[in-house]
């Protein structure tokens, strides 16, 4: 499956979006949006060089 790589057009200019590992878990969210993140197996994401 390839990455969508399209901007996100709905996000303030300043919005962050941040990603960090927890309980094997990692997880990236957009903080100044509720309910914009999403969850998946730490083993199973993807390092930089596989999302180019």
């Amino acid at each position: 499956m390839s990455p969508d790589t399209a901007r996100a057009s709905g996000l303030a200019p300043d919005c962050e979006v941040m990603g960090s590992v927890d309980d094997d878990r990692f997880v990236i969210a957009a903080i100044c949006r509720d309910g914009a993140w999403l969850s998946m197996q730490a083993g199973e994401a993807l390092d930089l060089e596989g999302w180019r």
